[in-house]
């Protein structure tokens, strides 16, 4: 016995060893993958609005279809029974028609910023690093000329246009590496953006940062749920004022 002992606790770990030095999920993205039922009956009667973003928009999306029950069906991609993660300008401008479908939309919601502003390990890479010496996987002036690639193409549906500004970056942010100094600048890039295009701006980096303690996971990008509430009801007041202006 007291041989076996030895040798079984041996094969214990290093059964273990692959699950623990594998690195986990960043924290919060599954999270907000909520355990809802993602499914829902449109209502042919009522307007179609769109929410386009990383995950981040999959926090508050279920919270903003709650809120414009009865005034507007809300759609988000979804791959499968789950909500797709739309990530960086690089898959944008690659799948933003298999997104926006066949479906006439009559507001669209979109964000992106997150992900292009992550660190990667090489450039044009979408395996994120910790590292912040490493690239990011969309530099400022790529992100700019594939988000003027997407709005393009969603000014093209006729959809009132509204554009979330980039949340922020927590200090200490890790798994991948972000800096909180990147969103102002992507969202920076963005804005010039808008203004030329005439779209709309909601502006959920101004909502969130004077109150980032009590709204986002510390160290994070992701919210609490209280966090995710909170931008849900500013998601669905400026939705709900699109919808009455037209």
């Amino acid at each position: 016995m007291k041989t076996f002992l030895p040798v079984l606790l041996s094969m214990v770990l290093a059964a273990a060893t692959p699950l623990l030095c594998a690195a986990g999920p960043e924290k919060g993205s599954i999270a907000e993958k909520a355990k809802a039922n993602w499914q829902f009956e449109p209502d042919p009667a009522l307007p179609n609005v769109l929410i386009l973003g990383d995950s981040i928009s999959i926090g508050y999306t279920l919270g903003v279809r709650k809120a414009l029950a009865g005034k507007a069906n809300v759609f988000r991609p979804m791959s499968g029974n789950q909500p797709a993660n739309c990530s960086g300008t690089t898959s944008g401008v690659t799948q933003i028609d298999q997104w926006l479908g066949d479906k006439k939309w009559d507001v669209i919601h979109f964000n992106w910023g997150l992900h292009d502003l992550k660190h990667v390990e090489s450039p044009g890479s979408s395996k994120a690093s910790d590292n912040p010496a490493d690239p990011q996987q969309a530099t400022v002036e790529v992100y700019a000329k594939n988000l003027a690639q997407i709005v393009s193409r969603l000014k093209a549906t006729g959809a009132r246009l509204v554009f979330a500004t980039t949340t922020p970056v927590a200090p200490g942010t890790s798994k991948p590496a972000r800096e909180p100094e990147a969103p102002p600048k992507y969202n920076a890039a963005a804005l010039a953006l808008m203004k030329e295009h005439g779209i709309r701006i909601n502006d959920l980096f101004g909502f969130c940062n004077p109150q980032l303690e009590k709204l986002q996971i510390p160290k994070n990008v992701h919210f609490t749920q209280a966090g995710s509430e909170a931008l849900a009801g500013e998601v669905a007041r400026v939705l709900l004022e699109e919808l009455q202006r037209k």
